[in-house]
């Protein structure tokens, strides 16, 4: 009798995610002990398998501030010694809520979460390009195309940014089509125009962002 070799299974570090409110709808966020590992938004076009999202932990900034209380009554060296599971994840969680609420305020324009997506060479690539856009600017996938290497075809491109792992603080949003046209995005094309007239600069003599 032979035996059939077993299929390959990539191994995912563990994740926990949250689910909160915003303006632009239910957004699922997801995190790894150190990093913010995703953002995406309810019913969305290449919505995240169950690994990608693990545990849920419901209130975050809630675990985060019992786990500190508890460090200030028992000491930090003991609390780092002891820390449970979950409250490294969540405050990465809560950070990341904190952050979005402050973008969606006009509080913040830049988000100082750690960043660690999944994904090919080539999407890395592109979107640690795409990190690089500023608030209130926007480009083009050709453009894309020529500063992520020498002959990226856009249309590799396009599948990067639809791919893109972490909505709204990896900006894919802020891609535009030739000559400025508002394209396809994963959270549908309402939520790209909320965000980017969010990100309009006050000031008329800018020019429109699309």
């Amino acid at each position: 009798m032979s035996v059939k070799p077993r299929a390959f299974q990539r191994q995912y570090p563990p994740r926990w995610h949250s689910i909160i409110n915003s303006p632009v709808g239910r957004l699922y966020v997801a995190a790894s002990d150190n990093a913010l590992t995703g953002i995406w938004y309810e019913e969305q076009a290449h919505f995240p398998l169950p690994h990608e999202l693990g545990e849920r932990i419901t209130d975050p900034a809630g675990l985060v501030a019992e786990a500190d209380e508890v460090a200030q009554a028992i000491g930090a060296d003991a609390e780092r010694r002891g820390e449970h599971i979950y409250v490294a994840p969540a405050r990465i969680l809560a950070q990341t809520e904190r952050e979005l609420d402050e973008y969606f305020r006009g509080r913040r324009t830049d988000f100082e979460v750690p960043l660690d997506p999944d994904g090919t060479d080539f999407q890395l690539a592109v979107w640690d390009y795409l990190k690089t856009v500023p608030y209130g600017y926007t480009v083009t996938y050709g453009e894309i195309s020529r500063m992520v290497g020498p002959g990226a075809p856009a249309q590799a491109v396009g599948q990067a940014v639809g791919h893109n792992k972490i909505a709204i603080i990896i900006p894919c949003h802020r891609v535009l089509g030739a000559g400025g046209k508002l394209t396809g995005y994963a959270g549908g094309l309402d939520r790209k125009r909320w965000l980017l007239d969010r990100e309009e600069p006050k000031d008329i003599r800018s020019g429109r962002l699309f």
